[in-house]
């Protein structure tokens, strides 16, 4: 089962603005209870930064380990696609699977590759619509779309 989102409670908005302007300033330290002082590794810093940065724009945050396995509803929750089309794309070998039991497990890194190879498809299709488009003249006095190349 995976963990619940984990949201901003109203009442501790002041604190996450003071968090995220003073993880602005740099790299800061945890102080222990005993005084021992230990400065933030680079990465759990970047994730600490990323995570009140969310909480701070009023999304919930989510920690799930890369090896966890994931119910076919809950993958298709997390590409935005109903469980009927995940189930097709499980059939049609887009994503690995196994099965445990008679019911299908798919692997996060697994869920988390497909989407990033899905997202970048579509901006390489959009941007070849754009520049099609604006080759055919249906951009009038307008430059480039982002991403398009100019020949």
């Amino acid at each position: 089962m995976l963990p619940e989102p984990i949201a901003l409670p109203e009442s501790e908005g002041a604190q996450i603005r003071d968090l995220n302007r003073l993880l602005q300033g740099g790299v800061p330290a945890l102080v222990g209870a005993g005084g021992e002082k230990l400065e933030l590794p680079d990465t759990v810093f970047r994730l600490l930064k990323d995570i009140v940065r969310n909480m701070q724009l009023g999304r919930a945050v989510m920690l799930i380990p890369e090896n966890r396995q994931l119910t076919t509803q809950r993958a298709a929750g997390l590409l935005g696609v109903s469980r009927p089309h995940l189930i097709k794309l499980l059939e049609a070998a887009e994503l690995p699977y196994h099965k445990v039991g008679s019911h299908r497990r798919i692997d996060l890194r697994d869920v988390v590759a497909y989407r990033k190879r899905r997202d970048a498809e579509r901006k390489q299709a959009l941007d070849r619509i754009a520049k099609e488009a604006y080759e055919a003249g249906l951009y009038d006095r307008t430059g480039m779309p982002e991403g398009g190349e100019d020949e």
